[in-house]
């Protein structure tokens, strides 16, 4: 190639660039997307996850105007999903929806991690939140926290919880309001929350930690008590049971939604594109409604809103971890 044709060629490349660059980020919204996305989850196919999951992809389609394909890779806590999405291209057509258990515990829990879970995900927004309620067998002689503490502190390790496991939100809740209140309680890890609430229902354990869906049957049934619930505010389910955050001062509620994120340096207007479409999808009404009568309730961040509330979770769970002296698995 002659030195002329170079220079040329030089010149059209830049120009190229130039334009690319000078391009209004609107042009690349509205580029995007143009071929179906594909959302990772960790949930398994039926699950509480994944019916969420599966309302909000179904409803973000129809605003976004391509399908939203839904690939289930439950397993290793979530991380299979996880590494998936942190390894896909950062172009918008692979997504994640996680949990708190690949993006906040882990960094405390799991010593030798294959991703980072804050470096290699861009945060979209957070999709919904499962409040939780403790719960109690009809036997055991409270009918409310208050009354739950008392008894306790009078007590000392006699009551025992059940939880999802070492290191879930239920187990940090409950490490948290041993570290505010005092109370001994023996905790009792399960492989899965269903075991033990299943277990309070049978009079096996007295108390235990439940997301408030499958609960709430056997809270009307009287089967079990609720005596309160663990977040910053009351349930839409159970307007009249109380937060621990207005009987325990200074109570932060561990973080227990599921969001979407992308993989690292995800285009901020492929973000902003993705998070409009997911938020406008999930606000309107009949889909608010299916995804309450889920047993969740909506949230709808911004990116940053949504950042800025892992990095607040993580110091959180960072505090209680260190208090509760729980130590990370290989």
């Amino acid at each position: 190639m002659n030195p002329l044709a170079r220079t040329v060629l030089r010149i059209c490349a830049a120009a190229i660039a130039a334009a690319s660059l000078a391009m209004p980020l609107s042009a690349w919204s509205q580029a995007f997307p143009s071929k179906p996305v594909k959302l990772l989850t960790q949930f398994a196919a039926g699950s509480g996850g994944d019916v969420l999951v599966r309302i909000v992809a179904s409803a973000t389609a129809d605003v976004m105007g391509q399908p939203v394909v839904i690939e289930n890779r439950p397993g290793a806590g979530g991380a299979l999903a996880a590494e998936l999405a942190a390894r896909a291209a950062p172009d918008g057509y692979t997504l994640l929806a996680a949990t708190p258990g690949t993006h906040v515990t882990r960094v405390f829990l799991v010593r030798n991690s294959s991703f980072d879970p804050v470096k290699d995900f861009t945060p979209i927004t957070a999709v919904g939140e499962t409040p939780t309620v403790i719960i109690a067998h009809p036997s055991v002689p409270v009918n409310s926290f208050k009354e739950l503490l008392g008894y306790a502190k009078a007590n000392p390790g006699k009551l025992s919880y059940g939880t999802s496991g070492i290191g879930s939100p239920h187990h940090l809740s409950a490490e948290q309001i041993k570290m505010l209140t005092g109370v001994e309680m023996v905790h009792v890890p399960y492989k899965a929350g269903a075991q033990a609430m299943l277990d309070v229902i049978t009079g096996q354990i007295p108390l235990s930690y439940s997301i408030i869906a499958p609960a709430m049957p056997h809270i009307k049934s009287g089967k079990v008590k609720a005596l309160v619930t663990v977040r910053s505010k009351r349930a839409m389910w159970l307007p009249q049971i109380p937060t621990v955050g207005e009987m325990v001062p200074g109570f932060d509620a561990p973080a227990s939604w599921t969001g979407l994120f992308g993989p690292a340096n995800l285009p901020a207007p492929i973000l902003r594109r993705v998070n409009g479409d997911v938020v406008r999808a999930m606000r309107q009404p009949e889909t608010t409604k299916k995804i309450n009568d889920a047993g969740f309730e909506v949230i709808g961040n911004s990116p940053e809103e949504f950042a800025a509330l892992i990095k607040g979770q993580i110091e959180l769970t960072g505090r209680i971890v260190k208090a509760a002296g729980i130590k990370p698995t290989d």
